[in-house]
């Protein structure tokens, strides 16, 4: 008679195991019945079944073998068995056989117990699964292409398993887990088994024996797809740069290595990678010509990591265009990336609508790519640049933000010197901070044989005195400057204190008004002149009835006069008499200052003039009177002159802080004095400085267009409008004004330029502030839904900083108001 085949033996062996052990009370039966499914899974000629059995087993049995283990788990046979003989039998099971199904069986299992002693029994198992390489075996199964079952379905199951294995502990363990399965431990121990892997591979093709690195790709991928990237390759990237320096053979497995990771994952892979390697020298020898080869990497490389993300270091551009230009084939592509680059800076609405971050990551793309050109590829692109320096540098200086204003400076000298080295080179005048000298540093490319140096501060310290220099410019030596300097030296002397002492002139300061009004219309004295400017606003103060005689004469010389004699803070007298003009006699001065804003002939730096005019006397008027001089109030005034949009966004934050924080109720922690209440100077005359500056600004005159190219004009005069409408706080005609604000900046709120964007939401929070709740909820109940989606689109979506900010406080204030009517109606009704 035919002995059975080893199939049918093996599945009656384990059928016949399993059931002594869900039947049998004998302890000896027992531990027959797991030494024989033990023994399918010892090695050697010793063994009992055969080596076909054992692999029958291993294919068909083993994971159901575990799952029958741990369903019965809780059995009295399990509890029975001495320690040793659990930990050697039934624990053995777990940790001999295929480690790919003992893993998914653990993980199920641990998945399915409720916290016990036998949930415990299992986490242990699993760490011992852990710390005996059992990971590194499971890879290298896949690697030799040993693996018992291999179906798409089975290794996805896998995969997930592997990298979500602190997750599925810290579902189930939640505060009882192990250090061995928190992130911070598993994933470095995931990244060395991998290595080994891969070192056995590097061996095993040395000895001519083929392998299979998909697997090893595929477990990179997955764990660097869900976020774990930078720990996993701070392990991996290190050792591979350190082996392929010398090991073709580590080259040719790290290539293949990165060629196996799935498309969808490769971005993940690619970046982590581009971080955690030294310099563009490792990243060539670890991914080869990978971005020749694949499209998704050459689009990460290319695109993606230049000119759609911009939130890595400058070392990264680096790594990525020194990569690019290191290899003969890949050259082409560094060329490509240049023209792309050079139309993303010198593209007009990339400079209004990208975020100054991103405009300054594309820029040093662009410098370092210019940097890294041979001279004959220079020539090849030098019409392109050329186009690119003028076009994106008049793109840049036309913009309202200094910040942009500089970097195109910085990149037009920097491409200027690189396009043409022997003839005029441009040149301009700017303040220079790190950011500058980074930029400028940037033209010159760090050598492979020397490590990346970090460019000079602006600022160095020589013997306790702070000096600023550019890192080309050496210090002059005085023993060579000046060869007499240490000689005769007068540091011994103590010099004379003059201080206080005053320039004798022929001329004496004006006494009346009217004389210094006749001096500023008709003298060429310049001395003259001076005194006169300097006195003005002391005499307006102190000489109201006169002042209010001839305010708006002296209003209008001093908005034509010009500085012929370049007088010493010629722009501050004339701002402040002009501010005490219109604080003293407000009607008739603001009347005529906002007349003349719409006129002809006027320039955009007399109009702006009149706006900060006009803003200043408002803040003045609306402080309350004290009773020191009013001498000092004009001086105080022109020290706190009102900001442009774009000079000092803080100060709108600050405004709207401080309005916020005084409709907060807090518990007070002791008692104060009352203060002193005083009227608001400028509530009566409100509407005066506020309403005419709404008319006209739709039609275009000979030289001004306020809706059209004059936008630096629109967004200061928005800003000042909110702050009329800020200082008008509590006065009867807020909520009128309040109307006539939100609807005149409705009309502008999706404006190209960034700076009116800020003076449109820094008018709407000051409208919410100054109206009634009331008064905003019955008003304003058409728009107040379209209201809401707008500040949410610009507080999610818009690229500068301060207007998502500001759109996020205003959405508060709205809801706040809101809240407040829907929680008292009744004093709406009231009203």
């Amino acid at each position: 008679m035919e002995a059975p085949p080893a199939d049918t033996e093996v599945r009656l062996m384990v059928a016949q195991c399993l059931r002594t052990l869900g039947s049998s009370t004998d302890d000896k039966d027992v531990t027959a019945a797991l030494q024989t499914l033990c023994s399918y899974l010892d090695e050697g000629p010793e063994s009992g079944p055969t080596s076909v059995q054992r692999a029958e087993f291993r294919r068909a049995h083993y994971t159901r073998t575990l799952q029958f283990l741990i369903h019965n788990i809780q059995a009295d046979w399990v509890h029975n068995l001495t320690a040793a003989r659990r930990t050697e039998l039934w624990d053995g099971l777990f940790l001999r056989g295929p480690p790919d199904q003992a893993l998914l069986v653990l993980t199920e299992g641990i998945g399915a117990l409720k916290p016990s002693i036998n949930l415990d029994h299992l986490v242990s198992i699993t760490e011992r699964f852990l710390q005996s390489g059992r990971l590194v075996d499971m890879l290298w199964s896949y690697c030799l292409g040993a693996a018992v079952s291999d179906s798409p379905q089975l290794r996805e199951t896998l995969l997930g398993r592997i990298v979500a294995l602190p997750d599925i502990t810290a579902n189930r363990l939640q505060l009882n887990n192990k250090p061995l399965f928190l992130p911070q431990q598993y994933y470095p121990l995931l990244a060395n088994e991998m290595l080994t892997a891969l070192e056995r591979t590097c061996q095993a093709l040395k000895d001519g024996t083929d392998c299979s690195l998909t697997f090893v790709a595929q477990t990179l991928g997955k764990v660097c797809m869900q976020g774990h990237s930078d720990v996993v390759l701070a392990v991996i990237a290190p050792r591979l740069s350190a082996s392929t320096r010398s090991d073709m053979v580590w080259q040719r497995v790290c290539w293949k290595l990165l060629e196996n990771v799935p498309q969808g994952w490769i971005e993940s892979v690619l970046i982590g990678l581009v971080k955690a390697v030294t310099g563009p020298e490792a990243f060539g020898r670890i991914i080869g010509n990978l971005v020749l080869t694949n499209k998704k990497a050459q689009f990460v490389i290319t695109h993606k990591l230049l000119l759609l993300q911009y939130k890595y270091e400058t070392r990264v551009l680096r790594i990525v265009l020194g990569y690019l230009a290191a290899d003969r084939e890949r050259r082409p592509l560094l060329l490509q990336v240049l023209r792309s680059v050079c139309q993303a800076w010198a593209n007009p609405s990339a400079v209004k609508h990208t975020p100054l971050e991103q405009q300054l990551y594309v820029s040093k793309a662009l410098l370092l790519s210019v940097s890294l050109l041979r001279d004959s590829e220079l020539q090849e692109v030098r019409s392109e640049l050329m186009q690119c320096m003028l076009g994106g540098m008049q793109s840049h200086l036309d913009s309202s933000v200094v910040h942009i204003r500089r970097l195109g400076m910085v990149v037009g000298e920097c491409l200027s010197s690189r396009i043409d080295n022997n003839g005029a080179k441009l040149k301009f005048e700017y303040d220079q901070d790190e950011e500058t000298q980074e930029l400028l540093y940037l033209m010159h490319p760090v050598t492979s044989n020397e490590p990346e140096p970090e460019p000079e501060p602006v600022n160095r310290v020589n013997n306790g005195v702070t000096s600023t220099s550019s890192q080309n410019e050496p210090e002059p030596q005085p023993s060579e400057t000046y060869p007499g300097s240490d000689l005769d030296s007068d540091d011994e002397f103590t010099p004379y204190d003059m201080s206080g002492d005053q320039e004798i002139s022929q001329a004496s300061p004006p006494r009346y008004l009217r004389d210094c009004l006749e001096t500023l219309m008709t003298s060429e004295d310049p001395v003259r002149v001076e005194l006169s400017l300097k006195a003005a606003e002391g005499l307006v103060r102190k000489n109201v009835f006169t002042a209010k005689e001839i305010s708006v004469q002296m209003t209008k010389v001093l908005l034509h006069i010009e500085d012929k004699y370049n007088i010493n803070g010629f722009l501050v007298y004339r701002q402040t008499t002009m501010v005490a003009l219109t604080v003293t006699d407000c009607i008739p001065v603001s009347q005529y200052l906002t007349t003349e804003f719409y006129s002809l002939n006027y320039s955009l730096r007399q109009r702006l003039d009149i706006l900060e005019v006009l803003a200043l006397a408002a803040q003045e008027l609306s402080k309350p009177i004290t009773e020191k001089s009013d001498l000092s109030i004009g001086i105080a005034a022109s020290t706190d002159l009102t900001p442009s949009p774009g000079d000092n966004p803080v100060h709108w934050r600050e405004v709207v802080e401080k309005r916020i924080q005084s409709k907060t109720k807090r518990l007070s922690k002791g008692a104060k004095p009352p203060a002193k209440a005083s009227p608001n100077r400028f509530a009566p005359v409100a509407g005066h400085f506020f309403f005419p500056l709404l008319r006209n600004y739709d039609k275009p005159q000979v030289t001004f267009d306020l809706l059209g190219s004059d936008h630096l004009v629109l967004g200061r005069l928005i800003h000042t409008l909110g702050l009329f409408m800020h200082l008008a706080v509590n006065a009867p005609i807020a909520s009128q004004m309040g109307r006539a604000l939100l609807d005149f900046v409705w009309a502008v709120r999706y404006h190209v330029d960034q700076m009116v964007r800020r003076g449109v939401l820094f008018a709407v929070c000051s409208a919410f502030l100054s109206m009634p709740s009331q008064n905003l909820l019955v008003d304003l109940s058409a728009q107040l839904f379209e209201t809401r989606t707008w500040l949410s689109d610009v507080a999610d979506g818009d690229p500068d900083a301060d207007c998502r900010s500001l759109a996020a406080q205003s959405l508060v204030l709205l809801d706040r108001s809101l809240k407040k009517q829907l929680q008292d109606p009744q004093e709406l009704n009231m009203e």
